[in-house]
């Protein structure tokens, strides 16, 4: 049997010609921190959840109120929705994952997917790039004052996004970010947070809450990771 990922809505949304963020972990936490600052800055609300049989079955307490480890969150003025997760996704269940996202893009007439992958870099410097699925969406990295990635590799839900993506004509934006590979890494989420923030119009980060957000969520992200290790580990003993 193939996994199945839903998309659980909890209220009606408009994003018809809007944005859809990629808000899952890749290399680090940075992904799920720049999303989560996003939400946080501007006017976001809980519209649905994520759900799968094959995900650990975790709760996530915040201010006392359980969560979902993987929810969707959209800001009806700005048409901007966020898949945003505590899970670090498998890698067996990654193309279903990024199909499925593509599949409610494509229902709700979503304009612009944004996605990012780090790259590790000791370095301070990291110039951050930009990869696009068709033409239109390279145009709009140049609109944001990025460079357009010539050739390189893309893994994971990013590379899927991109591929799915360029066949059935659904503008992807997939930016590459130079990370420490430290957690939390404050100034890798800060520079994702911005260059999103380019390609996304009205969308904003609070740099100054975003370190206080980054301690938070990676230590929330940790805690998923080693209880849905510990689910694993008991379940096939």
């Amino acid at each position: 049997m193939f996994p199945k990922i839903k998309v659980r809505e909890l209220t009606k949304v408009d994003l018809d010609g809007g944005y859809l963020i990629d808000g899952f972990p890749s290399m680090g936490f940075s992904s799920a921190i720049a999303s989560e600052s996003m939400i946080h800055t501007s006017q976001f609300e809980l519209a649905g959840v994520i759900d799968s049989e094959s995900f650990p079955p975790i709760s996530i307490v915040k201010n006392g109120k359980p969560n979902f480890p993987t929810r969707v969150f959209v800001n009806k003025d700005l048409k901007v929705a966020v898949f945003l997760s505590y899970l670090t996704i498998d890698q067996p269940l990654q193309r279903i994952t990024a199909k499925t996202m593509l599949r409610w893009a494509k229902k709700h007439k979503i304009g612009l997917i944004v996605s990012s992958i780090a790259i590790k870099s000791l370095s301070d410097e990291g110039e951050i790039i930009g990869i696009g699925s068709t033409s239109a969406a390279r145009t709009k990295i140049k609109e944001a004052g990025l460079r357009v990635l010539e050739n390189g590799t893309v893994p994971g839900i990013p590379g899927m996004l991109l591929n799915e993506g360029s066949i059935s004509n659904q503008d992807v934006v997939v930016v590459i970010f130079h990370s420490e590979g430290t957690d939390p890494d404050f100034k890798s989420s800060a520079d994702l947070c911005m260059a999103m923030s380019k390609l996304i119009p009205g969308a904003s980060c609070d740099i100054l809450a975003l370190q206080k957000e980054a301690e938070k969520a990676e230590r929330l992200i940790k805690e998923a990771q080693i209880e849905s290790k510990h689910l694993k580990d008991t379940m096939y003993q």
